[in-house]
């Protein structure tokens, strides 16, 4: 399981449907992808590369674990702490 601490006026930088987002949210940069086949670590790229765009801290160890998570189809959780 991931977490990250978001402030709750940087929070719609996680969700598609946030108005008023001064970044693209990770939900929109990264996709509704499926990717089978792919290795984690090409995976991982894409989630940085969103991480990135939604101005999100993600570290390399949360990406990996979400990487892992979508290659094999299995359930991940990201506790998202509000201050």
């Amino acid at each position: 399981m991931g977490e990250i601490n978001v402030s709750s006026y940087n929070l719609g930088r996680f969700l598609a449907d946030s108005a008023g987002t001064p970044a693209r949210s990770y939900q929109a940069a990264f996709g509704a992808r499926r990717f089978p086949g792919r290795q984690a670590a090409e995976i991982a790229v894409l989630l940085r590369r969103a991480a990135d765009e939604a101005l999100l801290g993600f570290t390399a160890s949360d990406l990996a674990e979400q990487a892992e998570a979508i290659r094999t189809g299995q359930r991940y959780v990201l506790r998202i702490r509000v201050t």
